[in-house]
């Protein structure tokens, strides 16, 4: 979360889903306001957790051109979006019973 914080991701949210995820067991969910910034965001959190931790995403999907990318670490799923995208998605509703742990605003 202080990678997305120092790249200026806005409205940043650390869901604990293991009550309701098989999958998972933290959402983190932030916004980018622009492609660039998306990019750096999550460019930022591949190549320092790559290199802090050596630990590498499963999968990225998505590209900050269509307004969400996610990366995939197992236990801890990074989502960040465009501000609409975000909203129209609606992550944290359809979760709605997951235990919101930090959030950032």
């Amino acid at each position: 979360m202080e990678i997305a914080t120092e790249k200026q991701a806005q409205d940043i949210v650390m869901l604990d889903v293991r009550a309701v995820a098989g999958f998972a067991d933290y959402f983190v969910i932030c916004s980018g306001t622009s492609e660039r910034q998306i990019n750096a965001i999550t460019d930022d959190i591949v190549e320092i957790l790559d290199r802090d931790e050596r630990t590498r995403p499963f999968q990225r999907e998505g590209e900050a051109a269509s307004g969400w990318v996610l990366l995939d670490y197992g236990g801890v799923i990074v989502h960040v979006f465009a501000p609409p995208q975000r909203e129209y998605y609606g992550l944290e509703e359809l979760w709605s019973r997951a235990v919101p742990l930090v959030r950032i605003q």
